[in-house]
Formats: C-alpha cells, structure tokens, sequence
C-alpha cells in the first residue's frame, strides 16, 4: 500500500470503489498483560512517549547492517525525480545521496528490535550538517517504507531536505521496511522511539563518511507523522538523548485529536472518503488491539464477513489496493453494535489509549520554535485536529496561529496536497531559522 494518508495509490483504489471521481493516483497476537500495563503506566503518567532507556545501556542507535546506497541523483537529476512527485525544486541547490539503514532499537513493549530508515546526505562537500528527521504518512504495507519503496512520493520529503543541503531522515518506523513484525499504527510512543534511535544510527553513519551534524534537530513530519514529529520534539527538548536537541518543529496535518476531531469525522462520513474511513477505522482498532487488547475476537468488532480478513489485511503483507477491495464501503457495513459502540463512546483500555495518543500537544510547550500547518478541507485528517492541537498550546500560554496552506490539491486530494505545499514551506523556513 501506497499508503493510506501519505501515498497515493490508496487515494485512487478508495476513490474507485467509492465511485468518485477522483483524478491522479492518490491514496493504501495480542499481549494482553503487558498491553494493559503500558496503557495503564502511560495513563497515570499523563506522558505521550514512554522512559527512553539511554542507548549506551541497550545498544540503541547502532547500525545493526551495513548501510545500503540505494542511489545518487546529480542536482540535475533531483529535479526531475520532485517534478515526478508531485514536489517543487525551488530549494534545490545539489545532489544528494540516498541510503538505507537498520539500526537496533526498541519495540512497543521495550523489548529490543531493529528498524530501517532512510537517509539523504547533500553532494555539497561540507562536513557539519543541520539534521532535518521528516516523519512519513500512514502505511499498511511494508514494501512502501520511504527505505525500499518505488514510489518517490514517501522519499521526496527527505530528497528535498537533502538537495537543500540538510541531512535528513526518515524512520519506517517499527514493522515497516525492513523492520520485523507489525506495524503499531497511530503509537506515538515507539514512532518516538524509532525516530530517536534513527537520528542515533544516522550520527554513527555519518561519522563513518567523514561528517558530523550539528546538535539542534530540525522535526517535521506529515499525517500520522505529525504525531510522530511532535512526541520526538518532546523527546528531544526534555534530553532524551545526549548529544541531540530540538531545534525547531513543524508538524503538518496531524490527526492530534483522535477522540473528539478525527474519530466523530470518522464516523459522520462527511469530510472523510467513506472507504478511506473504514480503512482508518480498522487499522486504528487491530493494531490497538495488538497493543491494549481492546477485544478478545476480531468477531466482537467487525461483521462475520470481515472479522477474519482484518488482521491479515493490516499485518504489512497487503498491498493497498487489495486490502481495499476486502473491505465494505462504510463503517456500518463493517463494524458489530458493539464494534460502533466503543468508537461512539469509548471506554476501558480504548479510552485510555486515546487519552495518550491525543496528548502530543497537551502538558508541554516548545521552547524552540514551532510552526503549525493544515489545509482547509483536508478530506482525511480534519481540521479540527490542528484546532485542537493549537489550544492545548494555548492553554499553556504559547501564542500560536496555525498556517493554513491553502486549496493546494495534489492528484485530487487536499490531504496530500498539504505534503506537497507544506514541505516546500517548512524547507524553506529551515533554511532561514540560524543555526
């Protein structure tokens, strides 16, 4: 899968079997106990990213492979492969080289794992680099990681941070790529974790190239990695790592209010494709329930017809498009009573999870600075979502007025055309903040 909020053949598929017509190509076993204890240990902390254990004691942020080149673009090159994405070429200045990395880190549960990532070093000769980690949009299919996948949408972010002369990164995160497992969508805490131990393994590699980044972190991320931006920004800020700090962050169309923003969009299906919501809908409840154990069966949640077709379509195995076509066209067609219930009013293991994954803007401030950004009439993550996001800020006394990005459309969607738009931003405002 393309993916579901960042790529694009998804957006297409969804708009076929909806019958919309859509142009472009746009859209894609449970731990009970310890499932509970997490979600018990992040409620009572009121934290959004869970204790991250310093990698000198568990090996986090080492290169667990030798890093692959994957290719090099000429500043001639770059800007042809942008064009082909959908991306602009302004801030191109050079060439860039493209790898990927494994790299040893730690999984939902803590337990040690490796993850993959790539990474995109500027031809530009210099040996201190500003770090730029962009954190990518949904996927359900691990062959459409930013490190291995063919579409250029997922790698065009970090190839326009390169050729504007950042390093950048983009994590998989844990379960994509070349990383084992399943993928613990919407779970800020281990994006936070793959994305901090990705910047580690990143330093190892460039140290190996002969160059070093500089210490202050430049974050962004797009979608889910919105989320994801704003937990490693935290991270950052409060010393989770040694070497690294927050240098500035500027998430774009985030889905930040999952309980009282996306899930109620969900559900109404007026702002959100109705195939696209019943997608969301069941990779956000089985790949909880590998994490918080919200059901026992899949048959308490989803309808017979399904109930034994999701976890198999959302294990990373399924390409979009045919995950797509195994799934009904609304949420009622999909989910039990009981199923609607627990999103309509969610409680237990449910309620507090969603407590923690809309925590990312709540009980903190960013002391270096931030930016916002949305698009009004965003067909997948709501504005709502950035609304919430800015006064859970507010209430803590920062001052912040979100960008909107503008009816910027890409392929027919207002979503990913807010990766498009606010890359060429968020790039450009990188490029001006000092060092």
């Amino acid at each position: 899968m393309k993916s579901l909020w960042n790529g694009r053949t998804v957006v297409l598929a969804a708009a076929v079997c909806a019958g919309m017509a859509l142009t472009g190509q746009a859209l894609t076993q449970t731990r009970p106990v310890a499932a509970r204890v997490r979600t018990q240990a992040l409620e009572a902390s009121g934290a959004t990213v869970p204790a991250l254990s310093p990698a000198r004691t568990t090996g986090r942020g080492r290169l667990a492979a030798e890093p692959v080149r994957l290719r090099t673009l000429s500043k001639k090159e770059v800007s042809p492969a942008l064009e082909q994405s959908g991306f602009g070429q302004d801030a191109v200045r050079y060439g860039v080289d493209l790898y990927r990395l494994r790299y040893r880190t730690v999984d939902a549960e803590g337990r040690p794992t490796v993850a993959s990532g790539l990474m995109v070093l500027p031809r530009n000769g210099e040996r201190r680099l500003r770090m730029v980690s962009f954190a990518h949009g949904t996927q359900s299919y691990k062959e459409d990681a930013p490190s291995i996948g063919e579409d250029d949408f997922s790698s065009a972010p970090a190839i326009t941070f390169g050729s504007a002369g950042f390093a950048a990164v983009t994590p998989d995160y844990l379960g994509l790529g070349e990383g084992p497992g399943t993928h613990p969508w919407m779970d800020v805490p281990s994006e936070t974790t793959a994305s901090l131990d990705m910047l580690r393994a990143a330093r190892a590699f460039m140290a190996r190239e002969g160059r070093v980044p500089q210490r202050k972190v430049l974050v962004t991320g797009f979608s889910q990695g919105a989320s994801a931006a704003l937990g490693l920004a935290r991270a950052l800020q409060d010393g989770a790592d040694s070497f690294y700090r927050l240098g500035a962050v500027a998430p774009i169309s985030g889905a930040y209010a999952l309980r009282n923003a996306e899930i109620p969009a969900l559900l109404a299906g007026r702002e959100i494709n109705p195939k696209l919501a019943v997608a969301y809908t069941t990779y956000l409840l089985v790949a909880w329930n590998r994490l918080h154990h919200l059901y026992g069966s899949p048959a308490e949640m989803f309808q017979a017809a399904y109930a034994g077709k999701v976890d198999r379509l959302f294990d990373g195995t399924t390409p979009g498009q045919e995950m797509l076509g195994a799934l009904p066209d609304s949420i009622d067609q999909l989910l039990t009573p009981r199923g609607l219930d627990l999103l309509r009013h969610p409680s237990g293991p449910f309620a507090k999870a969603l407590k923690a994954a809309d925590g990312t803007c709540s009980g903190w401030v960013p002391r270096a600075p931030i930016r916002l950004y949305y698009g009004t009439g965003d067909e997948q993550a709501v504005t709502a979502n950035t609304e919430h996001c800015r006064d859970a800020f507010q209430s803590n006394g920062l001052d912040l007025t979100p960008i909107d990005l503008g009816p910027h459309d890409y392929e027919g969607s207002r979503h990913l055309g807010t990766a498009v738009s606010g890359t060429a931003a968020i790039v450009d405002w990188f490029a001006h903040l000092p060092a």
